[in-house]
């Protein structure tokens, strides 16, 4: 899928989610929809982006940036590197959080329980010769 199909892709899954507030479309299995929101890179504007978080516990998401096995990186995630204070939001509530990239020596456990959740993942990474980023999303203070 290009750019234009994912964009495509972003903005009818929050129309369905806006008509049904949030029945239809807050899921994908037992993955939450998580709306990221990030700081562009570039243009210094506030960009958001549709995603489901395979890992997720209190304060804590954990995302791939597989753009579904594309050899590059997914604009978000290149946004996240950049200005890593995003913000999260789920069922209509955002948090200020901070995004980074797993460490080597966490992300192959993390890696064996997202392909655990979704085995799609696992199919992304073999279509592309770039290692998928893994992003953890922790809960930060908000700023005054």
């Amino acid at each position: 899928m290009n750019d234009l199909g994912f964009r495509m892709l972003n903005s009818a899954h929050r129309a369905l989610l806006a008509v049904t507030r949030g029945r239809v479309g807050s899921s994908v299995g037992s993955m939450p929809v998580i709306q990221l929101h990030t700081v562009g890179r570039t243009s210094g504007a506030r960009r958001s982006v549709m995603l489901t978080a395979p890992l997720h516990e209190a304060g804590r998401y954990v995302l791939v940036a597989s753009k579904g096995g594309n050899p590059r990186h997914p604009q978000w995630y290149l946004n996240l590197v950049a200005h890593p204070d995003v913000e999260i939001t789920v069922d209509g509530r955002t948090q200020p959080m901070r995004a980074r990239t797993a460490e080597p020596d966490e992300r192959p456990s993390l890696w064996a329980a997202i392909t655990q959740v979704y085995p799609g993942y696992a199919q992304y990474q073999r279509k592309t010769n770039r290692e998928i980023p893994v992003v953890i999303c922790e809960v930060r203070e908000a700023r005054a």
